[in-house]
Parts: structure tokens; sequence; C-alpha cells
């Protein structure tokens, strides 16, 4: 049964990839149609690709608040879209993969660890995190039908979501959100980083970027 849905989800990306036509000048990916098709087609006998291909789109693996409570510390970048039709017209995962390893480039340049970047959700509806070693604390609310994560604190609020991955859990923001955050606990503008995430939020709609966590 659970071969069968990967197979299908797989079919239903690719068939969506085959929908869109040539890609947008609004997309990063300037690769023909079939270019993309082929890359998907060829790795789709790895399951691992298989499972990212499935978990590159906000809400396909739901997330429970149970499940959100614990200390989760930084892994890498996070990357997702918000639905299958905005991940297939980006290029699938090879755009995510891409996404993906811009911003370890540059949250390498931050020192980001997962000694200094960490956050913890409590049952009690409370938070506390670290970003870079800066302090964070509020109270959060999770949306499990939506994925919204809401963080609010004296110093930041801040509405992402919240998404399971094979092994932790995803935090992620919009790009322009996400970018705030770093520049407001680093103290840093007008860098590469800055220039970085603004060509991804500009060149690639429907995503969400941030962190992925494991406890």
């Amino acid at each position: 049964m659970k071969k069968t849905f990967v197979c299908v989800a797989v079919a239903s990306c690719i068939a969506l990839l085959s929908g869109c036509g040539a890609i947008g000048s609004g997309s990063a990916i300037s690769n023909s149609n079939g270019s993309i098709l082929g890359g998907i087609i060829g790795a789709a006998s790895s399951a691992n690709t298989i499972g990212n291909v499935i978990g590159s789109v906000l809400g396909t693996n739901k997330l429970t608040a149970k499940q959100l409570v614990g200390t989760w510390k930084y892994k890498g970048p996070g990357c997702a879209f918000t639905s299958d039709n905005a991940l297939a017209k980006a290029g699938g995962e090879i755009a995510a993969t891409q996404i993906k390893e811009k911003l370890a480039t540059q949250y390498s340049k931050f020192g980001f660890t997962s000694s200094n970047t960490y956050i913890t959700f409590n049952e009690d509806g409370t938070y506390s995190a670290k970003i870079d070693g800066k302090q964070m604390t509020g109270k959060y609310t999770f949306d499990e039908s939506s994925c919204q994560l809401k963080l609010t604190g004296l110093l930041l609020s801040f509405t992402g979501y919240a998404k399971k991955n094979t092994d932790g859990i995803g935090i992620l923001f919009e790009s322009k959100k996400i970018l705030s955050l770093i520049q407001t606990l680093s103290s840093m503008s007008g860098n590469e980083t800055v220039n970085v995430i603004g060509d991804i939020s500009k060149n690639y709609d429907g995503v969400r970027v941030g962190f992925d966590m494991t406890k």
C-alpha cells in the first residue's frame, strides 16, 4: 500500500511538471521541461529521493502538536514549497536541493551549529530558543491542520510553519521573514546573505525557508 502511494505521488509530481510547459522567467531554473523531468525520473529509483520529493511540500506529512514538544537542534537549512504545484513549477526536488545548497553556504558564514542554534517547545505553550547564540523566549501556538507556527516574544514575533521530516522537523518562514530574523538577531545587513535570500524570495514562488532540526 505504501509503495503504491509513493508511486502515485511521484507520478502526480511528474504529471504536474508535464503540464507546466516551459519554465517561466520567474523561475531560477533555466533547464528545459524535458531536462527537469529527466532529472526527477532518473532519481526516482532511489527511495530517499522519492521521500524528499514528497517531503518538499508543506503539510504532506502532518506534524502533531505533541510531536512538536521537545528540544530541537539545528541540522541544516530547511526548505519546502506551499503546494505540489509550486514545487513542480520551480523544478521539483532539483530546486529544493539547490535552495538548500545556497542557504548552506550563507548559513555557514553566520556560524549556525547544533550548539548555538536550537529551540525548545514546552507543553504549556512557551518556548525558549537560541539563534546563533542569541536568546529568544516567548509563547507559541501551532495549528496542526495548516502547519502554521506562531512565535511571539519581546524581541520578535513571527508566523511560520513546522513540517515533519524523516529525521526531525523543519521550521520555515517566508524568505523575507527569515532574512529579517537573521538580520535582527545577528545585527547584520547589506551583505551577501541578504542578496542570496532576497534572490530566493524573488525567483521561487511559494517557497518557505528556515531550519531543519533534530533532537
